[in-house]
């Protein structure tokens, strides 16, 4: 595929320049214009007409209320299936959920709760097919006052009983699921399948890289530091080239209760907010999440978690060379030289951005070689630069502050405490990192940054330009070129705003193009189809706004750089989560998280994907996207 024709590092410098030197102009002259720096030019062209047709992108969905608000939509032209729910059974011998009386082992074969990342990983591994593959979903949280009657957000943590407890455990971690589309387009789920999987909070994991068997990772469960149990609050994640699935662990700090007494581990378990608050009753069948009984515990969750679905025998594997915090996601680039990068966002206010490069090369002929390859490596985190460059810090034990003036006594050290490593290195603290992703056409790279509310005047920097950030903004970061590969492992290269999200006339947002109908508020999860368009999944719209959240697509440059469009929506109380596409685009995977989610089992304020007239609760779902009458989506 061709590529897109690129500037060179000192036309966009330069570009910048000419930009800052208007603005100032501007501010000079009394313009009430704050962060000068992050608008571009392009924001004073002409306003392109409300009906100007996106060549080859879907037709838009209109805004919905009433009836309609509890369940989804999607552009005319296209249909969806729910392909799975919350409850469905991944194995032949298992029964779908009795939502009115669960069982917790039952849940260990059926599809788990709160879908997020989604993963669509062709069979034969190594092959294009998209029409057969595996269904890799992370399952991230639950909530049990919309899964079981007479529980209530305030009594959740007394009145749960104890079958209700171990099923929460089952519901959390990852779903895999072997499908295939029949020639009329329908996806089914092949029940029979030996790679059907469910990863849960009690699947035995390994810690591999810097961190594994340090003293920090030790437990009396686990005197060695090398093995978990679980993995949890699985957000986004990503996929590797040699076809394994990332999974970021995120809230793992809602588990754990007692006093923060550990020595040594107070102010290490304080900076990821362990022992603030506790929102979860898994504690009470589970002593490890009791900080008095077992003070590292926490150590052991905020990892990237790899996952290998092709070989469901095979335990997952928390890479700590990528370091602790809480996940958003782990999207992998290979760079010009063959060495990998991950890049992942710290999903909390004032966090960072980072990336990690690994110190081996990927060789596409030989995949299994990478096995390892995310255990040795060199991790960054971000600083965003007035100047429109962007610099990647080294988070090395030894080096500038990380050294054992500052309490680290090794590379583990400098892992288990990423937070507090990236804020002695002067990172950038951001609007909320979440999801990241590389453009497959221009090599560029994406950051969605949700919102944040606490940002104040006094606290603006040329990444986050407004205070009181409600809506959001997206990032692009120009990656350099060498010949025509990107070079991932540049410790310095341009970034610009893409576009800032919120209305236009009432939020300050900014579109190329100044369409108020056109905007967005709150992205979260990204994905590019195989054009080079990018697609956006919302998170607090419904809250922000009162529009549902769900599926925004736009072209990433040209006259209409920037301007979205809605494909889909969730039904209200839902997140959109995981746009994932199988390689040939002909069906876009979203997951619909939390349908409900302001509401209770006993009071539903919606009940999608069931009917409307059943007794039956809102159920997180995967959702198959398709053109009727076949074809690519957007194309």
């Amino acid at each position: 595929m061709q590529r897109a024709k690129r500037q060179t590092l000192e036309s966009i410098i330069e570009v910048r320049t000419t930009r800052r030197q208007a603005m100032q102009g501007i501010l000079a002259a009394g313009g009430a214009m704050t962060a000068f720096w992050c608008y571009p030019a392009e924001a004073n062209s002409p306003a392109l007409p409300t009906d100007a047709g996106f060549a080859g992108l879907p037709h838009v969905v209109s805004n919905v209320a009433g009836d309609e608000a509890a369940t989804i939509g999607v552009a005319d032209g296209f249909e969806t299936q729910v392909l799975l729910a919350w409850g469905d059974p991944l194995f032949a011998d298992v029964e779908p959920m009795n939502f009115h009386n669960p069982s917790a082992e039952d849940q260990k074969k059926q599809f788990g709760y709160n879908n997020d990342f989604v993963a669509f990983m062709p069979l034969p591994r190594g092959s294009d097919n998209s029409r057969h593959g595996l269904l890799c979903v992370n399952n991230e949280y639950t909530i049990p006052e919309l899964m079981f009657a007479g529980i209530t957000d305030s009594n959740k943590l007394e009145r749960l009983s104890e079958n209700q407890i171990l099923l929460e455990k089952a519901a959390h971690g990852h779903s895999i699921a072997e499908i295939t589309q029949d020639d009329d387009g329908h996806w089914r789920i092949i029940k029979e399948s030996h790679f059907n999987r469910r990863i849960t909070l009690d699947t035995e994991v390994r810690f591999s890289g810097p961190a594994a068997g340090h003293d920090r990772l030790k437990t009396t469960q686990d005197p060695t530091g090398k093995k978990g149990a679980g993995t949890l609050n699985n957000c986004s994640g990503g996929v590797t080239p040699w076809g394994t699935v990332l999974s970021g662990e995120e809230n793992f700090h809602e588990y754990f209760v007692g006093a923060l007494n550990a020595p040594g581990e107070a102010e290490n378990h304080a900076r990821y907010g362990v022992g603030n608050a506790c929102d979860s009753a898994i504690y009470r069948l589970d002593q490890r999440f009791h900080l008095d009984q077992a003070p590292c515990e926490p150590n052991r969750f905020g990892w990237v978690a790899e996952i290998d679905p092709y070989h469901p025998d095979s335990t997952p594997v928390k890479r700590t060379a990528l370091g602790r915090m809480k996940h958003e996601g782990a999207a992998t680039s290979i760079s010009h030289d063959g060495r990998v990068v991950v890049y992942m966002g710290d999903d909390e206010t004032f966090e960072y951005f980072y990336k990690f490069v690994t110190a081996g090369t990927f060789d596409p002929k030989n995949p299994r070689a990478a096995k390892d390859l995310l255990d040795e490596g060199t991790l960054y985190v971000a600083k965003f630069k007035p100047d429109g460059l962007l610099d990647w810090l080294p988070l090395i034990f030894g080096q500038g502050p990380l050294t054992s003036s500052n309490g680290f006594s090794s590379q583990a050290d400098v892992l288990i405490e990423t937070r507090r490593a990236a804020d002695l290195m002067g990172a950038t603290p951001m609007d909320r990192p979440e999801d990241v992703e590389e453009n497959p056409v221009t090599q560029n790279v994406f950051l969605a940054l949700s919102n944040n509310t606490e940002r104040t005047n006094e606290q603006l920097s040329p990444a986050n330009p407004r205070s009181g950030n409600q809506h959001g903004h997206i990032i692009e970061l120009t990656i350099p070129q060498v010949g025509n590969q990107a070079d991932h492992t540049a410790l310095s290269h341009p970034w610009e705003i893409f576009l800032l999200a919120g209305h236009l006339e009432n939020d300050g947002g900014w579109y190329q193009g100044h369409q108020p109908e056109t905007w967005i508020s709150c992205p979260d999860n990204l994905t590019f189809d195989n054009t080079g368009r990018l697609w956006i999944a919302t998170d607090g719209f419904e809250n922000k706004s009162g529009i549902l959240d769900g599926a925004y697509v736009c072209e990433v440059a040209g006259p209409r750089r920037a301007l979205t469009k809605q494909f889909f929506h969730v039904p209200t109380g839902a997140e959109l989560c995981g746009p994932c596409f199988t390689p040939d685009n002909s069906t876009l995977f979203v997951a619909v998280q939390h349908p409900g989610g302001d509401s209770t089992f006993d009071q539903p304020s919606t009940r999608w994907p069931n009917p409307p007239d059943s007794d039956l609760p809102p159920r997180p779902s995967v959702v198959a996207i398709t053109r009727k009458g076949g074809g690519p989506i957007g194309g």
